[in-house]
């Protein structure tokens, strides 16, 4: 493998002059550059990227921390997250931990001793005190769909509105008896979209009717067994709103089983639009999160972190963004 010194070599010059021409670090004149970058050509010189790292302290790389990815906002999001990397000169590792805490531990502790500059998360929210240590120790984090750190910065989306706008949506095509089927409420967008859910229902009158079930909740079959039992706890159920697209595939299934016509005689909604949603046999109505946008804009605020001088400190941001109604043929 060539070297530093073979390029030198054969350019004719000393390898302090090569370091500078390959590295940018101070004027070399051009033709001297275009010699040492004719000989690094013919030599099959690679800069040793690690020991360049270790030098400079960065890496210009993000670690990439979703739950999943198949069937998944999140794939829409990394998109996103990797278009703006590489416009700004990053690369990314992305770790899918199918929302186990020790799975992201295990992901966080690689990340932080490898060559991670920062993180981008989206947390399951067990493992708080490891985001804060991390973060405490320099390498920065955005938080990324799910804030679950008040005091680590955040890219969300206004998970009681998309909540309230469904059921007063639903409410106005003449719905009365609502179902929702959620999930964890130990995570943020759960829990507020079921509070926005819930105030909306009292604003009209109308009572509540959750589902759950043991099964993992990213699942058509939590949507499936869920259905059952909003169906079993009012047979006039005449709405559902899902948390995510593949619970709203698990609701449309079992509404077909039992004969029911979307959207005839119930409709459903997704309160986290995904782009299998529009392409369904019955295309599911859904509030579409800016998904390439939310990436995008979590990628810039981590690198603004990351190239912070030493000795500054960046203010702590929270961005919130707005869901978009998208109607389909599920109402």
């Amino acid at each position: 493998m060539a070297t530093l010194k073979d390029v030198a070599r054969l350019a004719c010059v000393d390898v302090s002059t090569v370091s500078r021409a390959l590295n940018n670090t101070s004027y070399v004149h051009p033709d001297t550059k275009a010699r040492i970058y004719a000989a690094a050509k013919e030599l099959g010189y690679h800069p040793n990227v690690m020991a360049q790292a270790l030098r400079q302290g960065k890496r210009h790389t993000v670690g990439v921390v979703v739950p999943r990815l198949h069937l998944a906002i999140f794939s829409e999001i990394l998109q996103g997250i990797e278009a703006e990397g590489r416009r700004l000169g990053y690369a990314t590792l992305v770790c899918v931990t199918e929302d186990d805490p020790a799975t992201e531990r295990e992901c966080l502790a690689r990340l932080r001793s490898g060559f991670a500059d920062g993180i981008i998360i989206a947390a399951t929210g067990r493992n708080g005190r490891v985001l804060r240590d991390i973060e405490a120790s320099g390498i920065p984090i955005v938080q990324l769909v799910r804030k679950q750190e008040p005091r680590i910065s955040s890219v969300t989306l206004d998970y009681v509105s998309c909540g309230h706008d469904a059921v007063h949506f639903l409410y106005q095509k003449g719905c009365r008896h609502i179902g929702l089927i959620s999930g964890s409420l130990h995570l943020a967008p759960y829990k507020e979209r079921k509070d926005g859910y819930c105030s909306a229902l009292r604003e009209l009158g109308l009572e509540e009717n959750c589902g759950e079930c043991s099964l993992p909740v990213n699942s058509f079959e939590y949507g499936f067994d869920c259905t059952e039992q909003l169906l079993r706890n009012n047979p006039s159920l005449d709405a559902i709103i899902a948390a995510v697209d593949i619970q709203g595939l698990g609701a449309i299934r079992a509404c077909t089983e039992h004969h029911i016509r979307i959207p005839d005689q119930m409709r459903v909604i997704s309160l986290t639009g995904h782009a299998v949603g529009g392409m369904l046999e019955t295309s599911m109505t859904s509030m579409e999160m800016p998904a390439h946008e939310m990436g995008g804009k979590a990628m810039r605020m981590l690198v603004e972190l990351i190239e912070t001088p030493q000795g500054q400190k960046q203010g702590l941001q929270h961005l919130v963004l707005s869901a978009t109604l998208t109607e389909r043929e599920s109402t």
